[in-house]
């Protein structure tokens, strides 16, 4: 008597898909604490941040969201920000109109992003995202890297990003987009 192996089955992490990924085979990925964005179609995981990416990004989150005008909100990640069908970010902070933002997401892109850089994420943030966000029309970029600790901020001026601040430890970086706030990058570790 032989024995029939089943057919093996077809593996989405191991087999790309034929055709580029969109925001619908986004919304069927897995809530197991990963990162998952869309860049062009391509599905771009991260893992969980760790403990001081958490704590910097709250204690700038609790710092916009005090300075942040009431016909904005200032929101903490997960928020999806859905540039296109095939391009859907999740920066760790996100500024934006109130009304700009939908009951599950942001369709468009943010007045701030901000990133904190992870060792697993920090290409993908520092070129891709930056360049995705210039060219929806972000108007202000932020990195903190928690390590060194240091913010770099851009603005949108004439369709692209230009630097305009940079803080490194107890140096005060004082930004005006999307609104005035003071940011100390050695206040965001503790």
């Amino acid at each position: 008597m032989s024995v029939v192996e089943p057919l093996p089955t077809p593996n989405l992490w191991l087999e790309p898909p034929n055709m580029p990924l969109t925001r619908a085979d986004l919304d069927r990925m897995p809530d197991d604490g990963r990162r998952y964005e869309l860049i062009d179609g391509v599905l771009l995981v991260s893992p969980g941040p760790a403990i001081r990416h958490q704590i910097v990004a709250g204690n700038l989150s609790d710092l916009l969201r005090r300075a942040c005008p009431a016909d904005m909100l200032a929101l903490f990640a997960p928020v999806d920000v859905v540039l296109a069908t095939d391009t859907v970010l999740q920066p760790d902070l996100v500024v934006a109109a109130r009304e700009d933002f939908g009951k599950q997401d942001l369709p468009g892109a943010p007045l701030l992003a901000v990133e904190v850089l992870s060792p697993s994420t920090r290409r993908f943030d520092l070129m891709l995202k930056f360049s995705r966000l210039e060219a929806a029309g972000c108007q202000a970029y932020w990195v903190v890297d928690p390590d060194t600790p240091s913010l770099i901020a851009w603005e949108l001026q004439d369709g692209a990003y230009v630097q305009v601040a940079k803080a490194t430890g107890g140096e005060a970086a004082h930004l005006t987009s999307p609104y005035e706030v003071t940011v100390v990058p050695a206040d965001l570790i503790s």
